[in-house]
């Protein structure tokens, strides 16, 4: 191998390693952030225990309690709004100092988690569609299909259930999909817990009813990691103590299921969730471009040098190549932010942002298909040009950087514009680690006003407006190097 190739060889395993190490935070997994604050994971899409509010705020009966409780004993904290399976797992491998998420004191989560003194005792109730008659009792659901959301009572109630009644689960991450799932009749029951449903309920638009009384339930719990950050723990009990003699802990309960609490109100028409959720959208939309863009670049630098190995005639860098390749595209993105995500930091002990995970996790499997991009503009260039390049004396970097390239960029671009399109429509995959990209701003739009119809139409035009913007920039460019 030439030194020529040995440095380009060398050059592309540290920028490979950079991607997994830019940004990483050194410090302690089971300390606080820089700015001292701890990292609280939570769901935000399970009304009235956590939500966003229509000003981006973080309210609920947890997000109060928690608010109360740090107040009360003086520290400060940063909600992660994970989803509640991804905050599970963001506990488990210290990516969240603490967790609270109307989530359920069980001994098998005892195991791998320490609890605060319950501070709600929750149950379970079923829900059918409001024009249902056919359900009755547990019984009836005999052949028919129940929806649960992943790692909650419910799921598990109905799991327990399906044990003595013949019925098929279909499971969501948000409550909200799996009301509107029922409504729409793909599911003809849903198990949640009552408090939540019972909230629900409240807002004319769901046309869902309980024909049965709530099983009696579990107890929530703030929960941190086991043997972890027990002076957090000690904090949320002493507070907890305290918020209950100063009456402030009953006056969170009436004031989202009290006798006179009401569900948040909203304009769900078109023009009126666009006009109350304008800023969050931007947000979102802003952060989706900020992802692909900054992807896009680290991306497009380790494609090249990847594609160059793909076509240069040395093996050993072709084997590396298609390594790469075979490797980052045979991963599903999915899996792959949940690696770098969870993983990567459990296996180094590190503390690992989701932004920093997103672009990782975006930048790697973007580089191998931007390595095929120029390993196939490359071969698309005559082979004539390089031989007649070769015999005229240049040497093979020369002949490659001055004559096979600049021929070989004016057959790329188009599908470099539309490999950026695809990057950018995968941003929305990282929701599931809590990204709150543009997908996850509609979610949480959805959660608060159960209505996902109009949203969803929104989030598709603000899609549609870009993407049909860097299609029409691809058209123009391509026309452009034709006629150069």
């Amino acid at each position: 191998m030439t030194i020529h190739k040995r440095s380009l060889f060398i050059t592309a395993i540290i920028m490979i390693l950079g991607l997994f190490l830019t940004a990483v935070n050194p410090q302690s997994a089971s300390a606080k952030t820089k700015e001292g604050k701890y990292i609280i994971g939570t769901d935000v899409t399970f009304a009235p225990f956590e939500y966003q509010d229509a000003d981006g705020n973080y309210v609920g009966i947890d997000m109060d309690i928690l608010k109360a409780i740090a107040e009360d004993q003086g520290f400060e904290y940063e909600v992660k709004p994970l989803g509640f399976s991804a905050s599970l797992q963001a506990l488990e491998t210290n990516q969240v100092d603490g967790m609270i998420a109307g989530m359920s004191i069980t001994d098998e989560r005892k195991a791998t988690f320490d609890f605060s003194e319950p501070y709600f005792e929750s149950g379970v109730v079923m829900a059918i569609a409001e024009s249902d008659e056919s359900i009755k009792s547990y019984e009836d659901l005999a052949g028919k299909t129940v929806a649960v959301k992943t790692g909650t009572t419910g799921s598990a109630f109905a799991e327990t259930l399906q044990k003595d009644i013949d019925f098929k689960i279909n499971t969501f991450e948000d409550s909200a999909n799996m009301y509107e799932d029922v409504q729409a009749g793909n599911s003809d029951a849903a198990f949640e817990d009552y408090p939540v449903m019972g909230y629900a309920l409240k807002n004319e638009r769901l046309k869902l009813k309980t024909p049965l009384d709530p099983e009696p339930g579990d107890k929530y719990g703030f929960a941190v990691n086991k043997n972890t950050n027990p002076e957090l723990l000690e904090m949320f009990n002493a507070g907890l103590i305290n918020i209950r003699a100063n009456g402030k802990y009953q006056e969170i309960l009436d004031t989202y299921i009290g006798e006179n609490a009401i569900a948040a109100a909203s304009d769900v028409s078109f023009l009126g969730l666009i006009q109350e959720n304008s800023g969050e959208l931007l947000k979102g939309l802003g952060r989706t471009l900020m992802l692909t863009f900054v992807a896009f670049v680290i991306a497009t630098i380790v494609g090249v040098i990847l594609g160059l190995f793909s076509a240069s005639p040395s093996k050993p860098l072709n084997i590396i190549a298609s390594l790469y390749v075979d490797l980052f595209r045979g991963i599903p993105l999915i899996v792959l932010a949940f690696f770098v995500y969870f993983s990567i930091p459990q296996l180094f002990d590190l503390r690992l942002s989701a932004t920093v995970a997103g672009i990782i996790t975006l930048s790697l499997n973007t580089a191998a298909y931007i390595a095929e991009l120029v390993r196939g503009g490359i071969q698309a260039v005559d082979n004539g040009q390089l031989e007649a390049a070769r015999s005229l004396g240049l040497p093979y970097n020369v002949s490659m950087r001055k004559v096979v390239l600049p021929q070989a960029i004016k057959i790329m671009i188009p599908s470099f514009i539309n490999q950026f399109v695809i990057t950018l429509k995968d941003t929305s995959i990282l929701s599931v680690i809590g990204i709150v990209e543009l997908t996850q701003t509609g979610k949480i739009v959805i959660s608060r006003t159960l209505s996902s119809g109009n949203m969803w139409l929104i989030i598709a035009l603000m899609y549609l407006i870009v993407i049909t913007t860097l299609t029409k920039l691809s058209n123009y460019l391509e026309r452009r190097l034709k006629n150069d």
